[in-house]
Parts: C-alpha cells; structure tokens; sequence
C-alpha cells in the first residue's frame, strides 16, 4: 500500500489491523486512534489529518508507519 497524506486511515486500518497497538507504543498521544468518537470520525481521515491531531508532521507519520509495516513483515 503506498502512503501519501491524502491516503484515508480507514483504508489503512483495514489492510493493518494491528497497526494502532504499535502506533500507541511509539507515542502515547497515537492512543486517540482507540477512542469511540474517533472511530466514528476516522471514516473520513486521512493522514494529514491523524498527524495533525497528533501533533507530528505528516512526512514523519508516513515514515513511521513504513517502518512499523517493514518490521512487522520481517523487512526490517
């Protein structure tokens, strides 16, 4: 899947189920991802957005999750 900051969480989230339990790890402020209200919201994020909630530039969200997914699929 290729990331760019237009790219929807959803759509993420579908393809990496586990991705926010090892988003949350990195920084606790990734917790928000597990709120109700922002599961509600999330249908229409995107990446841009999720950075900007948490308060890191997108470019370094796109690189950790790339980073995360290699590690994960043993490419690390």
């Amino acid at each position: 899947m290729e990331f760019t900051p237009e790219t929807k969480v959803k759509d993420i989230l579908a393809a990496y189920p586990w991705l926010p339990d090892e988003m949350i790890k990195l920084d606790s402020r990734f917790k928000i991802i597990k709120s109700p209200l922002v599961k509600a919201l999330i249908q229409r994020a995107t990446l841009t957005d999720a950075a900007n909630k948490a308060g890191f530039p997108v470019e370094q969200v796109i690189l950790e999750l790339k980073k995360l997914i290699a590690a994960h699929e043993g490419q690390a």
